[in-house]
């Protein structure tokens, strides 16, 4: 290691680029206790923009009520939707939700659905189907209006309730989102369950129903320290798309055992020692980590930037 980057040695049958599906302002933000400042929020994805992130999830437009940590939405989107090359997808739970992004000039937008029941229930307060015959007609209008609409779902490996989740189980409901007009479909790994083999054959499944791995992203999570490992056997399987949370922000509000999600500068870490370009600075990216953790408090959870960003990561503001 030189200059605090990897040292590189390409591996055969990995993609050449990967796109990094930035969460940490959205998801990560979202788990905080207390309420973070609209100008922090914004400055956090001002920086996240600046390190080369090119897909940043912004915020949600969800009920205030139910998530208070995003109740300043309408606040927060009009300081960054002009960041240049940037997209800028934001959730959308519902068709009031939907109509609030589409006001504030959203050009992307995201539902969040549930593999089992017990999530959906937890979640949303509707069984499977309920939450996605609710979500059908925010597609369809968001699809109507030139929107990309990402479909989460949650869950697809293993569930606090209801244990381990059957992979037809998955399978079927990534079926339906992606006929109702999904673009692109993230793989929750709610609690960190899963292992490469699990996530092997999920892979095999869902290609094999006919959703290619272009339509795929992953979204995993660390409990097990399982999430790096996991993308790899994603990679290898020619998914080009993961998710990441700058510094392992997050968990679920609504699933006490779940973890940070896997840490962007972490990714970030393998992906350039693979010799597989992301369009991220480390640095930068680490310093933007170093920056917020200070704003927050406490050291960041990622191994990377306490690392590269030493004591620094807790004390810099």
């Amino acid at each position: 290691m030189t200059g605090g980057l990897p040292m590189t040695f390409p591996v055969d049958g990995l993609p050449a680029r990967v796109r990094i599906h930035e969460v940490g302002a959205r998801d990560g933000l979202q788990n905080e206790q207390g309420l973070v400042p609209t100008e922090v929020k914004a400055e956090f994805i001002r920086r996240l923009a600046d390190a080369g992130l090119s897909t940043i999830e912004a915020t949600s437009f969800v009920h205030p009520k139910w998530v208070p940590q995003l109740a300043d939405a309408e606040q927060l989107f009009p300081l960054v939707r002009d960041l240049a090359g940037v997209r800028l997808p934001v959730l959308v739970p519902n068709e009031r939700g939907l109509d609030r992004a589409l006001a504030l000039g959203a050009r992307e937008v995201a539902v969040f659905a549930s593999a089992t029941e017990s999530f959906a229930k937890a979640n949303l307060n509707r069984t499977v189907d309920e939450a996605l015959a609710m979500f059908a007609p925010v597609v369809t209008r968001a699809v109507e209006h030139g929107l990309t609409v990402r479909g989460y779902l949650s869950m697809c490996f293993g569930d606090p309730w209801e244990g381990p989740v059957p992979v037809d189980q998955v399978v079927a409901v990534c079926r339906r989102l992606r006929d109702m007009g999904c673009d692109e479909l993230s793989l929750g790994d709610t609690i960190g369950v899963a292992t490469p083999g699990h996530v092997q054959r999920l892979l095999a499944a869902l290609h094999e129903a006919g959703i290619p791995a272009g339509a795929l992203a992953v979204h995993f999570h660390d409990t097990y320290g399982q999430a790096l490992a996991n993308t790899l056997t994603a990679l290898q399987h020619g998914v080009t798309t993961v998710d990441a949370s700058a510094g392992g922000l997050g968990g679920c509000p609504y699933a006490k055992s779940a973890t940070g999600n896997l840490a962007t500068e972490d990714l970030v870490w393998m992906l350039h020692g693979l010799g597989i370009d992301t369009g991220v600075d480390l640095g930068r990216l680490t310093a933007t980590s170093v920056w917020l953790a200070g704003q927050l408090g406490r050291p960041s959870p990622s191994r990377t930037v306490r690392a590269l960003g030493g004591a620094a990561s807790h004390k810099e503001s």
